[in-house]
């Protein structure tokens, strides 16, 4: 058994990570971090997580960035695994959630989806296969209350792309400036509106042919599963950067 301290308990990510947790045998909260108390939650619930007292053997955070020190802080005093899926990290505070698996297992990914890595996966074959004779756009919506913007997918499907096509510069929109569009953009557009969980589309655009590899998510279900599965997969583990390779590479 698995059990979880959950940062961002009362968030709609937190409800769903609590409900497929209540399905599962292989894992429980055991207490939950929040500024708002969950409703009726039927575990130890605090505002930080200098207040908790429940036992743990891992932390899942679906929460704010401004949670990072005082949950990274509590990890390391108390040599628990993160398993950090919040978005909108500056570069310092990568820095510290890197610093941070010099001493404990960190689980660090944008995407919890196992359908997004994939996509990931594709993206940088097709991006190997084409080169810069293809233009590489990424399209991504989300709900009208998502902070962040692009969202932590869209950068890391960038970031794949990148990989293989080193040099490449990331342009965001294109209405602050009149110009040809280069060889070594990708472009990188974000819609917010309604209640969209999550869409990508990587667009891969070359003379007559056009390529487009798509992800839809249809509840917040998919990133609760993945985000429990990489708790029980971390429980355990050697200090060090994990990601949803690793977790796939286990199966």
């Amino acid at each position: 058994m698995t059990n979880i301290i959950l940062s961002g308990c009362s968030g709609k990510m937190g409800a769903s990570i609590i409900s497929c947790a209540a399905a599962r045998s292989d894992c429980k909260i055991t207490a939950g971090v929040d500024i708002a108390a969950p409703v009726n939650a039927e575990f130890e619930y605090a505002k930080s997580f200098s207040e908790i007292t429940a036992r743990a053997d891992v932390i899942i955070d679906f929460s704010n960035p401004v949670v990072l020190d005082d949950m990274l802080s509590y990890a390391i005093q108390n040599k628990l695994p993160c398993v950090i899926c919040t978005t909108g990290y500056n570069e310092e505070q990568k820095a510290k959630i890197f610093e941070a698996a010099k001493s404990i297992p960190v689980f660090y990914s944008g995407n919890m989806s196992l359908g997004i890595n994939l996509i990931i996966e594709l993206a940088k074959k097709a991006a190997a296969v084409f080169g810069e004779d293809f233009d590489v756009e990424i399209v991504e919506q989300h709900h009208n209350q998502k902070l962040d913007a692009p969202s932590g997918t869209a950068l890391m499907i960038a970031d794949a792309v990148k990989e293989v096509r080193t040099g490449s510069e990331y342009v965001y929109d294109r209405h602050a400036y009149r110009k040809k569009r280069e060889k070594k953009e990708i472009g990188i557009h974000s819609v917010r509106g309604g209640n969209i969980v999550g869409e990508h589309e990587i667009i891969f655009a070359g003379t007559d042919e056009i390529l487009k590899i798509s992800h839809s998510a249809r509840s917040k279900t998919v990133f609760a599963v993945g985000a429990l599965n990489a708790a029980v997969f971390l429980k355990g583990k050697e200090p060090g950067m994990y990601d949803m390779s690793d977790l796939l590479a286990s199966k």
